[in-house]
Formats: C-alpha cells, structure tokens, sequence
C-alpha cells in the first residue's frame, strides 16, 4: 500500500507540471482562461506536499510500532 501512496504524491506532481505548462502556453491566447490551470496546479501542489507528510507520518507510525 506505500507504494501506492508513493506513486498517487507524483501523479498530483504530473498534473501540476501538465497545468504550468497549459498555462505558459495558453497565457498569450487567452489569460482568463489559465485562471483554471493555475488552480489545479496550486492543489495539485498543495495535495503532493499533503500526501507526501501523511505517507511519511504513516511510515513513522509503522515503523515505531515494529520496533516496540
């Protein structure tokens, strides 16, 4: 199940870096409509760094419980 985890912390990342790009390249065409890009990237970052503290407090957990 860490492994899962571990991969679902990049997808987030994928879809942030597929957003900044859609937004760089859509930027001069039409700016309101990179306004929705620019979300996805923010919560895709900010669900990485979420997953990311919550798979490592998992980790933690798991592993002081091995050692008791």
């Amino acid at each position: 199940m860490i492994k899962f985890l571990r991969y679902t912390e990049y997808l987030y990342l994928a879809v942030a870096v597929i957003s900044i790009y859609k937004v760089v390249t859509l930027w001069s065409i039409d700016p309101k409509e990179t306004y929705i890009f620019i979300f996805f990237a923010v919560v895709s970052i900010a669900m990485f760094l979420f997953r990311r503290k919550y798979r490592q407090r998992f980790e933690q957990r798991k592993k002081d419980n091995q050692q008791q």
